[in-house]
């Protein structure tokens, strides 16, 4: 597909895992992602996403709540 890339290539491109590619993916973190069956398409010119510090998602969370 033109203008996209694999989740393989993305990975080797930003020096990171499939897997932190795919979660990044899944947590909305990469927008224009496409589905394609069972895989994803990233858009060429995507960035690669910060790094979360440990516990953000839960600080999230408890000031939501609050």
């Amino acid at each position: 597909m033109k203008g996209y890339r694999s989740v393989s290539e993305t990975a080797k491109k930003w020096g990171i895992s499939i897997r932190w590619v795919n979660q990044y993916i899944l947590e909305g973190r990469v927008p224009g992602c496409e589905r394609l069956g069972r895989s994803w398409a990233v858009p060429e010119d995507a960035v690669k996403p910060e790094r979360q510090k440990p516990g953000a998602k839960k600080r999230e969370r408890e000031e939501k709540t609050s």
